[in-house]
């Protein structure tokens, strides 16, 4: 059992005695703690417990009521070489005393790591730093990418001084084919090879030496064997050769490899990087000043010290430095690189600008509405790197194999050389075949086959206007066989249009005119539709006198010598006046579940001009996205509050077979917990009544146009709140899953079958660090054709 640390922690939402006793009996409640004791005073609690046991604590007090402040530190790490490398850095930040959770990505060199409100990032970094390498605070990210480019310049340079050297020595072996046999003489060999080994290659001694001080095995420990083996070698046949005969050197296989390895390790961070680039193309979309206006005059200003409400001036082809509001102007907005849509937006007066938007043709005057860290595109940057740097729970085999795969390639490597030292080879052949062992076996791919995958793949679906807020939503999408679909704002546009009109005496136009007259100025949703009609057909509306608010039955007014009124079925029925003709209509509308309002005159001679049905519309590409979910062969559900006319016309439009109607928001959550019996569910909502649903799906895929609260119970946000997006998520997750299914297989296949050559004597350690560097490459390289997708829709 591990050794019982103390731990001291802040405690929020203490009010009382009682309340620290609730705290205290939580946490008595955790076998492992031997002693609590609660401060309501300065609301903390010392506890003892074993080292590691933080985050159950916390969520033991988390289920209590109450709460223990957290914050997440992101740190960039230098240094790393494999997943064992990771791994050993995330085990010893979990033994901090101040860690909940850590995890650390080989690929972007980055650890996110949360712990206690208040813990030092300098206690981390030297955690880090114990584990034998190097790492600091990343804030802001563009520095964080200039020293990605510095160290990249950096590696180049290596390689090409390591290449410079080693061309010499392999020289001779390339002209050997040609029936040159010349040879460099020993000394000018030793020359070129030991600065390759021990300067161009120090990296992986010192590496290596940390690793092993840590009681642990990383790739590094496997080259700087391998090589050291190959380089001693050397120095043996020299020193033990007869003067003028050429020993059987090695020098070239040690600097070959070396050199190779190097060159894998350019190649592979130069892929890497690439992997960043959507981060990189939406951080590049922020301009550095803006045109402040202020008193009548314009100037340049940092937006560092700009302010909420400040106003804003944004010429024809410049990008909207601030979220804000349009004050003045007309123009359109190119949102492309931010929601995916393609076709610049239109703006007035009103409208809300994203920052990072590029203004169409004409000059806006913009009310800053969000800076900084709370614009639009900083969240979705955020949220991006938020996703790449977590893990895919696949990737938790893949670490608890790196764990014991350089510990059985030693073994294996110390086997290869006894097994042929017994059956009667030299040492010299014995060494060579371990040595190929070593090299062959370093488990970069390994380590780099899920993280790049998922980099790559939530980079390109944050360009198509597709957030994914985490590996894990993107590795359970891929299953996902049932869509479960709010209505209102996810199917539909969420406001009310006319859906049928019908005059009693056959003069729809007429109709629309005297409806628009009466509706004229009031913001009812209903009026708005009537207006909205009217100003689609062009027409001219008479004026209105003596007009007036009817309190739950409609509105009436005088129109010349006529006195008419637009209502609901209680108007009509207050009136006594008979629906007529249009009765039939009526009934069939309301079973659609439409809303009804009749427009009748009172006056001279009462009777019934005529009927509106009022319904939501259905959003464009509503009904392409549904078939696109059927021709992958998923299921699609409607569940919604509504009434079952409104539900049944609407999924009868769009061709779903399984629809719910009139579901209270706690009833959604547990409709999608029965479907989940059945299979791997997604559900789609927009609004604060969504949330419990989203939270119980497998997946819960929020349309970027709802509430705050649905976006952050999804997994999953849709920029634009396009049904066709749907099913491009679940495609770009199939697509992501099976790279890393295809990192993963050839990732061990070159193990599997290198492995065996090498031992076998049939791989030569220059072949064997070769394959070793390519297999990183071809790995990262194949997560990168992630980002040639482009939505079905768009293609």
């Amino acid at each position: 059992m591990p050794r019982p640390s103390t731990f001291t922690l802040p405690v929020s939402g203490m009010t009382c005695a009682s309340c620290a006793g609730r705290v205290e009996r939580a946490l008595n409640k955790i076998p492992e703690v031997s002693l609590v004791s609660v401060n309501l005073a300065n609301e903390q609690a010392r506890v003892e417990a074993p080292a590691g046991s933080l985050a159950i604590l916390v969520n033991s007090i988390d289920k209590a009521g109450y709460s223990v402040p957290t914050e997440t530190l992101e740190l960039s790490i230098q240094g790393m070489t494999c997943s064992s490398c990771s791994g050993r850095i995330e085990r010893a930040l979990n033994k901090h005393s101040a860690v909940l959770d850590a995890s650390v990505n080989l690929a972007n060199e980055r650890a996110t790591v949360r712990v206690l409100a208040g813990t030092r990032s300098d206690e981390l970094i030297a955690t880090i730093k114990k584990a034998g390498y190097n790492a600091n605070l990343v804030s802001p990210a563009a520095p964080a990418l200039n020293n990605a480019e510095r160290s990249l310049q950096r590696e180049r340079l290596m390689l090409i001084l390591a290449i410079v050297l080693t061309a010499p020595l392999v020289l001779p072996m390339l002209l050997e084919p040609f029936g040159l046999h010349w040879m460099l003489p020993a000394w000018v060999q030793f020359a070129l090879a030991t600065p390759v080994q021990f300067i161009f290659g120090a990296r992986f001694y010192r590496a290596a030496w940390s690793a092993l001080r840590n009681g642990a095995g990383n790739m590094d420990q496997l080259v700087a064997i391998g090589t050291s083996s190959a380089y001693g070698l050397s120095l043996y046949q020299w020193a033990n050769s007869t003067h003028g005969e050429m020993p059987h050197l090695y020098f070239e296989a040690s600097a070959v490899i070396i050199t190779l390895i190097l060159l894998g390790k350019y190649l592979e961070s130069r892929a890497k990087r690439q992997t960043t680039s959507a981060i990189r193309a939406l951080q590049a979309l922020r301009p550095e000043q803006a045109l402040r206006l202020r008193d009548g005059l314009e100037q340049w200003v940092s937006l560092s010290e700009l302010r909420l409400g400040d106003q804003i001036v944004v010429k024809p082809g410049e990008r909207f430095p601030v979220d804000g509001r349009v004050l003045e102007g007309q123009s359109h907005a190119d949102e492309s690189l931010i929601s995916g849509e393609s076709l610049p937006i239109p703006k007035q007066t009103g409208d809300s600008i994203t920052a990072g938007a590029i203004n169409g043709e004409g000059r806006l005057l913009v009310e800053t509405t969000a800076l900084g860290a709370e614009t639009v595109l900083s969240r979705i940057i955020r949220l991006v790197e938020d996703a790449q740097a977590k893990k895919a729970p696949i990737q938790k085999l893949v670490d608890k194999v790196s764990q014991i795969f350089v510990p059985a390639v030693l073994l294996i490597a110390l086997a290869t050389l006894g097994i042929w030292l017994l059956l009667g080879a030299g040492l010299e052949t014995a060494l060579l075949n371990a040595i190929a062992v070593l090299v062959i076996a370093c488990p970069c791919a390994l380590g780099l086959a899920t993280p790049t995958a998922i980099m790559a793949g939530t980079g390109v679906a944050a360009r198509h206007g597709i957030l994914i807020k985490d590996a894990e939503a993107l590795e359970v999408a891929h299953s996902v066989n049932t869509v479960a679909f709010d209505k209102t704002g996810t199917l539909t546009s969420g406001t009310p249009r006319i859906a049928h009109l019908l005059a009693a005496d056959g003069n729809d136009e007429q109709l629309l005119q005297l409806a628009g007259a009466l509706q004229r100025g009031s913001e009812h949703p209903l009026a708005k539709a009537v207006l909205e009609a009217c100003i689609e057909r062009e027409l001219s509306l008479p004026a209105l006198s003596n007009s007036q608010t009817l309190p739950g039955r409609g509105i009436q007014g005088e129109i010349g010598e006529r006195q008419l009124a637009l209502g609901n079925r209680r108007l009509l029925n207050e009136q006594g006046l008979d629906q007529g003709d249009l009765a039939a209509s009526a009934l069939a509308w309301e079973n659609e579940g439409r809303t009804l309002s009749w427009l009748l005159e009172l006056s001279p001679q009462p009777h019934v001009i005529g009927l509106f049905a009022f319904g939501d519309t259905l959003k464009e590409g509503a009904a392409q996205g549904i078939a696109a979910l059927s021709a992958q062969g998923i299921a699609s559900h409607l569940i919604s509050g509504d009434n079952s006319g409104s539900v049944r016309a609407v999924s009868s439009a769009l061709g779903i077979t399984q629809a719910h109607a009139e579901v209270l928001p706690a009833n959604k959550a547990e409709i999608i917990s029965n479907l989940r019996k059945e299979g791997v569910v997604a559900m789609v909502g927009d609004g604060i009544n969504d949330a419990p649903a989203l939270a119980a799906a497998d997946v819960g895929i929020a349309m970027g146009s709802g509430t705050d609260v649905a976006m952050h119970a999804a997994g999953i946000t849709l920029m634009r709140g396009d049904p066709r997006l749907v099913a491009d998520a679940l495609e770009i997750s199939r697509r992501t899953y099976n790279k890393i299914r295809q990192n993963l297989f050839w990732a061990f296949v070159y193990n599997m079958v290198g492995i065996p050559l090498a031992a076998c004597g049939l791989l030569d350690p220059m072949l064997a660090g070769a394959a070793m560097a390519l297999s990183s490459v071809s790995v990262v390289s194949n997560a990168l054709l992630l980002k040639l997708w482009k939505p079905q829709h768009h293609a």
